[in-house]
């Protein structure tokens, strides 16, 4: 998937990682409403980092690609090309996911 966007300072945009919708024997299928928001993603794009106090620039400790954990309610949703993503601050990410 190709972004036509690009974060600025030490924003992320991040792809929520789908979750299942149904339950053992596929009978039950949960309405959007009902669903627990996704914790996890990956991400996308990201900025170039935030400054300090004197202009300098601090890297970010993650990176585009890193499947991350988030907090429940972070990031304002969008949608981009069909699809629903969140643009959000790093200090919004609890974790990278390894493994």
């Amino acid at each position: 998937m190709a972004i036509n966007l690009r974060p600025l300072g030490d924003r992320l945009l991040i792809e929520p990682a789908e979750q299942e919708e149904t339950f053992a024997g596929g009978q039950l299928v949960l309405p959007e409403t009902a669903k627990e928001k996704p914790q996890q993603g990956t991400i996308l794009a990201a900025g170039a980092g935030r400054r300090d106090d004197d202009g300098k620039r601090i890297d970010m400790d993650v990176k585009v690609g890193d499947r991350v954990l988030f907090a429940k309610y972070a990031g304002t949703e969008i949608k981009l090309d069909g699809k629903k993503l969140l643009i959000m601050k790093e200090s919004d990410i609890l974790g990278i996911v390894e493994g």
